[in-house]
């Protein structure tokens, strides 16, 4: 199944993909696709990797997993396919951005490969679900693997941007080396969240960008 990564990633994930609880979950998920119907396309598991390589990479945006609709799931956090409706939650992050960066755009496609293409890695928690069943990969050991992705990102990056949107991205946080790298925490773009007041007018767009340029980065075209 990892054969399918950016080589990049293979390279500092090489360690990971040898311990047993990868090989086990490799084992699991491929009978979760063999014996029921799961997202995204097992093609695009990687996709969050494969649009962003190592050296690309500026910003990391944690999810929790993929959508479970038909044909929404593009192996991106927040993401969906051209022609889906624009779930709730990204919608808030569009209506954020534009007041951010005091834009009007508000885009017709949820397809956030854009973002990923200029170095956004959107990484859900698990990174596969079962059709109609949200969160229902949880027990698999998707966390385990993508609790080490973030912390092999700390140890081996410098100066990336980790936006922690909610309790559940914060917490998968705890390990990211805040003296190297900027991360950003507020609430959850849900419309629950967004609604308390705990989402718009964080201003992380602009923040990360001046991040970026302040080290020399190029920004992000969002």
């Amino acid at each position: 199944m990892f054969s399918t990564i950016d080589s990049s990633w293979q390279k500092i994930l090489s360690d990971e993909f040898k311990k047993s609880y990868f090989l086990q979950l490799e084992k699991e998920v491929n009978e979760e696709y063999q014996n029921t119907i799961c997202y995204p396309p097992k093609e695009l598991i990687f996709a969050a990797f494969n649009y962003c390589s190592v050296a690309n990479l500026k910003v990391v945006i944690i999810g929790q997993d993929p959508y479970h609709g038909v044909g929404e799931a593009n192996g991106l956090c927040f993401s969906v396919n051209d022609g889906v409706k624009i779930p709730p939650s990204l919608r808030n992050i569009y209506r954020e951005l534009n007041d951010d960066l005091g834009v009007l755009f508000m885009p017709s496609s949820g397809n956030l490969e854009r973002w990923a293409r200029q170095g956004v890695l959107l990484l859900n928690a698990s990174l596969t679900v079962r059709k109609d069943k949200p969160n229902s990969h949880k027990h698999l050991l998707w966390n385990t693997f993508t609790d080490a992705v973030i912390e092999i990102i700390s140890n081996e990056k410098q100066n990336i941007v980790f936006l922690l949107w909610g309790s559940f991205a914060q917490k998968k946080g705890a390990k990211i080396d805040r003296s190297k790298h900027l991360v950003l925490e507020c609430g959850h773009p849900s419309p629950m969240s967004a609604n308390q007041g705990k989402w718009f007018g964080n201003k992380h767009f602009s923040k990360t960008n001046a991040y970026l340029a302040e080290k020399g980065i190029s920004e992000i075209d969002w």
